[in-house]
């Protein structure tokens, strides 16, 4: 630094070889690096994924069926780490009809390598290959022959099950694509407005608020009406004591009124005259 023969860098030489953005090459290789992950380790668990016993929420995240269930029913001896906690409060799972059990074809490739297969391509599902997955039957092919086998069918059916399904309940697996994402939380939304969950089974918890709402609504009512009911009677205890309230000539009435009234006032001071009649005899 000073005295060696050295200099000390300017900040132009240290900014020289900034981070720089990095290119669609490397962005694409490092989004398929983390679709690699996800088709292969549980969010949750951080375990391996097993074909056998995979679920998937609305967004097509996967899960291993064991910790969705370890999350949702602990039991005692159980100790749920806070990170797994945390991740399964994001994921908005309230319970186990909002997940789907995908059903994976199996395949063996020439070296005895078990891997997951479309039923009608045979492709390799994973993620180089875009892939959906058939709410509620939950079977599992590529994006691509999805489309081709139910594009000239009326009623769509799934292709290894022969099940019916709307075209809405065709939920792709870990989407990137933006628009993909925002079809899911459509779907999601539309379903709540019909009682339904992402599996298509009745949403007890919205009935049961549903209830409480109609209820609350029904006790403001009877309130209302009670408040309405004490109020009239009120008014008619009122009107018992007026005996020109019960008279239905209005001349009459008038008249009964004018006279109970003069009635009042002379029993208001014959009262008082006594009343100072006894202060007088006292004194």
């Amino acid at each position: 630094m000073g005295n060696d023969g050295g200099s000390i860098p300017r900040r132009r030489e240290l900014v020289k070889e900034a981070a720089r953005l990095p290119t669609a090459s490397e962005q694409k290789a490092t989004a398929l690096e983390s679709l690699s992950h996800a088709w292969s380790m549980c969010p949750l668990s951080s375990s391996p994924l097993d074909a056998g016993i995979t679920v998937s929420d609305w967004r097509g995240r996967m899960y291993n069926y064991e910790a969705i269930l370890q999350c949702l029913m602990p039991t005692p001896d159980s100790t749920i780490p806070e990170t797994q906690e945390l991740e399964f409060a994001r994921t908005d799972i309230k319970s186990l009809k909002d997940v789907v059990k995908l059903k994976f074809m199996l395949r063996k490739d020439e070296k005895g390598r078990e891997f997951r297969a479309c039923p009608v391509s045979l492709k390799e599902l994973g993620a180089a290959t875009k892939a959906v997955y058939v709410v509620p039957c939950g079977h599992v092919f590529t994006d691509v022959a999805m489309r081709e086998v139910t594009e000239a069918e009326v009623e769509k059916r799934c292709p290894e099950c022969s099940e019916p399904f709307q075209e809405r309940d065709v939920v792709p697996i870990l989407p990137i694509d933006e628009a993909e994402v925002d079809k899911s939380a459509k779907r999601l939304e539309e379903l709540k407005t019909l009682g339904l969950t992402h599996s298509l089974k009745k949403d007890k918890s919205a009935s049961k608020k549903k209830r409480k709402a109609e209820d609350a609504a029904k006790d403001n009512g009877s309130e209302g009406q009670k408040n309405k009911d004490t109020k009239a009677s009120g008014k008619t205890d009122k009107n018992k004591g007026d005996i020109s309230s019960r008279i239905n000539n209005s001349m009459t009435a008038s008249l009964t009124a004018k006279v109970l009234a003069e009635q009042e006032e002379r029993n208001k001071r014959r009262r008082m005259v006594d009343g100072y009649k006894r202060s007088e005899v006292v004194r």
